[in-house]
Parts: C-alpha cells; sequence; structure tokens
C-alpha cells in the first residue's frame, strides 16, 4: 500500500472508528515544456507526478460533507443544499459541487480524511489535485458518470468561477487524463489531447527553489496584454495562429518588448509540437536541447524567470546525465524541470541540491518523478 494511502486510511480508521468505503488519489503535475501558450490558444506537455492529493472517504445519507485536512490539522463542513462562498482550501471543494450541480447532477454527502504531499505553493497544482479528487469523490458516491475530459472542464470553472482564480484548463486536464509512463499533449483551443511516451530510460526530475512569488498578477496580466496586442498586429485570433516564418517576415512593425513576447509564444508552440515529436521516437537528446531552448527563451524574451531559476538551470545542464533543464511554471520563482537519465538520477538530485545550496544559500527540494495515471478511485 502506498505511503499516502496508508496515512489518510489509518487517520480515516482514528477519526471515524472504522475503514474507509473508497480511496482516492489525484496527482500534481509539471509541465515539460510549453509555457504561457495556454491563454494563447497554444499546446502544452504536461506529465502527471506520482505525488498526489489522497482522499479516505465513506457515503453519507445526507447532503452533508465533512473532510478534515490532515496537512493543515482543519476541518471543512457545508451542506450541499446551501453552499456559500468562504475562504480557503476548502472552497476548491465546494466550487466543484457547486458546479457539478449547477451542471445538474444529484450529489450525495459524504465524510473523510485528506491529506496529500504535492508541495503547496511550489506551482505543481495541488489546487488542481484537490479539485479533481473532489469530483472524482461526488462522482463515485453519487453515481456520476466519470468522463475525464468534462470532469477537468467542471474543475477549471470551479477554480475560475467560485475560487476566483482565472486559470488555464492545462492543471485540471493533466490531473484528470494523466497516463502512467506519459505525458499528455494538450491542444487548448480544441482540447484534443494525445498521450506521448516519455523517453525510455529517463526521468524527469523537479527541482524546487524555494522561493515563492510574490504579488506578481500585474506583470501576468502584462504579457496576456501584450500577446492580445501582437496577436490583433498579426490580424489572427491568438498567437497560436502566427507561424515562425510569418512571425519572422512580418514583425518588423511590432515594438521591441511586445516583439520580445511574442517571440518566445510562437517559437514556444513550435518547440512543444517538435517535442512531442520527439518523444515520440524516443529522443531525449532532441527533447532536452528544446527544454534548453524554453528557459532561454523565457529568461530573455518573456522575461519571467528569476536569479534563482537561473542558477538551478545552469546548475542541472551541467551535470553528468542531464539532457535539458528549464523553468516551469508561471515563473519569477518556483520550480524548474529536467529530464536526466535514470541512471543518474539519485546523483543528479543530490549534486544539484549541494552545488544550489553553495550558490544561494537556500535549501532546495529536488524530486525524482515518474509519470503516473490521472485522478481514480483506488479502492
Amino acid at each position: 500500500m502506498n505511503e499516502m494511502q496508508e496515512l489518510v486510511t489509518s487517520a480515516f480508521a482514528q477519526r471515524l472508528g472504522t475503514t474507509p468505503s473508497l480511496i482516492i488519489r489525484a496527482p500534481g503535475r509539471v509541465n515539460i515544456i510549453g509555457e504561457h501558450t495556454d491563454y494563447n490558444d497554444g499546446f502544452v506537455l504536461p506529465m502527471a507526478i506520482d505525488r498526489a492529493v489522497w482522499l479516505a472517504l465513506r457515503p453519507r445519507t445526507d447532503q452533508q460533507v465533512i473532510l478534515y485536512a490532515l496537512d493543515m490539522d482543519d476541518e471543512g463542513v457545508f451542506w450541499l443544499d446551501g453552499l456559500e462562498p468562504g475562504q480557503g482550501w476548502l472552497e476548491y471543494v465546494k466550487g466543484v459541487a457547486h458546479i457539478l450541480q449547477e451542471e445538474g447532477f444529484s450529489l450525495q454527502g459524504w465524510e473523510g480524511v485528506m491529506a496529500g504531499d504535492v508541495p503547496i505553493g511550489a506551482g505543481l497544482s495541488s489546487s488542481a489535485g484537490l479539485e479533481l479528487a473532489a469530483a472524482r469523490a461526488f462522482a463515485a458516491v453519487s453515481d456520476v458518470p466519470w468522463n475525464p475530459k468534462q470532469m477537468a472542464r467542471f474543475s477549471q470553472r470551479a477554480e475560475n468561477e467560485w475560487v476566483g482564480m482565472n486559470c488555464g484548463i492545462m492543471d485540471q486536464m493533466i490531473s484528470a487524463m494523466g497516463a502512467a509512463g506519459h505525458a499528455l499533449l494538450i491542444d487548448c483551443r480544441s482540447l484534443e489531447t494525445e498521450n506521448v511516451p516519455l523517453p525510455p530510460g529517463t526521468n524527469v526530475i523537479i527541482l524546487d527553489t524555494a522561493t515563492r512569488r510574490g504579488l506578481v498578477d500585474s506583470a501576468y496580466n502584462e504579457r496576456r496584454q501584450q500577446c492580445e496586442a501582437a496577436a490583433a498586429f498579426f490580424g489572427v485570433p491568438a498567437l497560436r495562429d502566427v507561424s515562425v516564418q510569418t512571425f519572422n517576415a512580418d514583425a518588423n512593425g511590432l515594438d521591441d518588448l511586445t516583439l520580445q513576447r511574442a517571440r518566445h509564444v510562437i517559437t514556444e508552440n513550435n518547440r512543444t509540437l517538435q517535442a512531442a515529436a520527439a518523444m515520440r521516437a524516443g529522443d531525449a537528446l532532441t527533447l532536452g536541447q528544446l527544454m534548453d531552448a524554453s528557459h532561454v527563451s523565457m529568461r530573455d524574451d518573456f522575461e519571467i524567470s528569476s536569479p534563482e531559476l537561473d542558477h538551478m538551470v545552469d546548475i542541472a545542464q551541467l551535470q553528468p546525465g542531464c539532457y535539458g533543464a528549464r523553468m516551469t511554471g508561471g515563473g519569477f520563482a518556483g520550480c524548474a524541470v529536467a529530464l536526466v537519465e535514470s541512471k543518474e538520477a539519485a546523483a543528479f538530485a543530490e549534486n544539484v541540491s549541494a552545488q544550489y545550496a553553495a550558490v544561494t544559500g537556500l535549501d532546495p527540494q529536488v524530486y525524482i518523478c515518474t509519470p503516473t495515471d490521472g485522478a481514480e478511485v483506488i479502492s
């Protein structure tokens, strides 16, 4: 039994005096390549990681939901027929319930215990894991058919409309639809998806810089506006519709800053499709080179890196067995991601941690990951 599964099962038994009826797991994610392309109707290539939100629960005969969060040492309670907005972690669960009921599903209550090992605030989508775990729980106890893509959309709406966070669809889609051994190529316009295998003999390694973003909403919104301005210049709905060739031929009329922003998105879309092709071919070398190029583009053209992220990426790229590395996520802080030979993974993790700490004085966390399935009922 998985360590986290054992933890929530034991805690459930201690609190409720019996074994749970259901164990549910919904993973966090890391994006291998494809950054700030989602809101430009482009392509992303995330993978579900072997760190997840876990729920142990049993159905209730009424419409009450009672959930104890081990990580926060906090209990949340609400009634499905009396949902009211509030604050805190429980809003992600309430939001999912609200959207499901708005879509016409009749929900039943449940009670349970939750814990997770997705680092909070590191840009690895602990919130999407919680939303999909909640959706899986409501579906299981209420006999709602499980449609992963539909549930990803509902969970995204919960975060947008109930929680008030204007996220894209990537995080919820990969938490719902992940497949062991594979990343997921997502077309953010059509929501078409394709499982693409990780190159044989490699691991994806997450490198947490131990830095967290401050108030950077203004920088994010500014970049969205710059991308929209560039799309308008090219006369297209989104930068996804501009090829690298068209950009190179026609971009001279843009101001320098908008040109840089557009160049990142357009080339990043191209890199993401090339990365998927490299993965289909089992070509770790090309995939790593594309990751390296992605970091340069985010650092220089989109300007969303940080000194700590740059140090982490530089250190990672110099290690034996590292095919490539880049910052991942929204930017300014958080995590980098590296593609590493499996046989070198343990030494890579140890060396990068020590060298980064020596340079920055910060204590990083390093996670050697394997791609896992999406949200599922374990038992």
